[in-house]
């Protein structure tokens, strides 16, 4: 367990003022979560990154390679043949890259919702015959996801090396 007189402490953003419409309230919060995650995860050092600090196997890096998958499967319309594998970083991936990849996937995500005016309608899908959620379940889901997984990620960067703070 790290000391704790060298913590570092991020200084706690509090949760984002946004407009007054559903949306704008929803895509907020969303927004404000994956950057609080994608904060916990950069610059974390290998290779406790990717050790499971949990009987689970759970790890920092495979938090965010989750996430990343869940957003492309949900916004992209990707399949994911293996849940659990998504919780595993390929060998090769760098705390770096598998962070800009969850940036750029947030991004393109980003850009299906901006195109999605009622939240009730059912979430564009690249691919024909597969049931779509409608955009406020989807923005409700990910939401209550990546926030699930960004209090798990303040925990196991704790133990990391003591940072703290959003």
């Amino acid at each position: 367990m790290p000391a704790t007189s060298g913590r570092k402490r991020r200084s706690d953003t509090p949760p984002p003022r946004t407009g007054s419409s559903e949306v704008e309230v929803l895509r907020g919060f969303l927004d404000y979560l994956r950057a609080s995650i994608a904060a916990k995860v950069d610059g974390a050092p290998e290779p406790q990154v990717r050790t499971a600090a949990v009987p689970s196997g759970t790890n920092l890096l495979g938090l965010l390679n989750h996430l990343t998958s869940v957003e492309r499967a949900l916004f992209l319309g990707d399949d994911v043949a293996d849940w659990q594998a998504t919780f595993k970083a390929a060998p090769a991936d760098s705390v770096a890259e598998v962070v800009a990849r969850y940036r750029a996937t947030v991004e393109r995500a980003n850009e299906v919702l901006d195109g999605c005016t009622d939240l009730a309608a059912p979430l564009p899908r690249l691919r024909q015959g597969r049931p779509a959620p409608s955009v406020r379940w989807a923005l409700t889901h990910m939401i209550e996801e990546t926030g699930r997984h960004a209090g798990h990620a303040d925990i196991l960067r704790e133990l990391i090396d003591g940072a703290t703070g959003r």
